[in-house]
């Protein structure tokens, strides 16, 4: 994808954004509001109330410490990064809800439901990611997903978006290279970046989800507000704001 590259696609993204400071997928949005309020609406805590809920790549632990907060019976926050763990453990034990939460890089135990905010665009294995959860949740149990913007969408390449759809315009590696100007990680790949991008569309997902142990129990591609006149079927993968999804165990035949 993308066919401005070399030389010529460097420079025209070092005049139109020399620091990588963008301004896009910031989380502003969220500031002094409730994320889960927002994503699923004021039923979510009816809904997680009294149940084991595991949040999916918890990060700080922000939802998990809301969560038990609002009146699910325990929540497990799972994460790979033992620093950020550490500080939703503090947060935890600051907001009073530290004997309901459990913050770890591994869980073992079957939940109620397996929740996971804004991350699938950037697994690296989603078809991994779908197999755990699926371990991960009673046959009774869902997973509730919600995720964007998927690549397709203006700002679907999040850093790399230095204006709406540059990430399709410009060549992965010209874009690289123009990162490379303001990050030392040494990646080479938008797979590489911190927090990583696997480009992943509505309709990639929808297959992932049928090759996997879930089914589809809700499906949702939420438009973005200025583009809601134009969202249909044919234009979905480009006017889709964010996914969300409801998914329950397969039931064997």
């Amino acid at each position: 994808m993308g066919v401005v590259g070399g030389t010529i696609g460097y420079r025209l993204l070092r005049m139109w954004c020399h620091d990588g400071e963008t301004g896009y997928c910031d989380g502003s949005v969220y500031q002094n509001r409730s994320k889960m309020e927002i994503l699923f609406g004021e039923r979510i805590w009816d809904e997680l109330a009294g149940k084991v809920v595991l949040d999916f790549g918890c990060g700080a632990g922000e939802q998990a410490i809301e969560m038990a907060q609002h009146g699910a019976a325990r929540v497990i926050g799972l994460d790979v990064r033992e620093s950020v763990l550490d500080q939703a453990r503090r947060a935890a034990e600051k907001a009073g809800v530290a004997d309901r939460c459990v913050f770890t890089t591994e869980a073992k135990e079957k939940v109620d439901v397996v929740l996971s905010l804004d991350a699938f665009e950037h697994f690296d294995d989603p078809a991994g990611v779908l197999s755990a959860m699926s371990k991960m949740v009673k046959p009774e149990g869902c997973a509730m997903i919600e995720f964007g913007p998927t690549w397709y969408h203006p700002l679907g390449g999040h850093l790399f978006s230095v204006f709406p759809w540059a990430h399709l315009i410009f060549t992965e590696r010209a874009l690289i290279r123009w990162r490379s100007d303001f990050k030392t990680d040494g990646a080479t790949r938008f797979n590489e970046v911190e927090g990583g991008l696997n480009q992943m569309t509505i309709r990639r997902f929808e297959q992932l989800v049928a090759g996997s142990d879930f089914q589809f129990e809700s499906f949702e591609t939420v438009p973005i507000r200025k583009l809601k006149p134009l969202a249909n079927k044919l234009t979905r993968e480009f006017t889709t704001a964010v996914v969300r999804c409801r998914l329950a165990p397969r039931k064997s035949v």
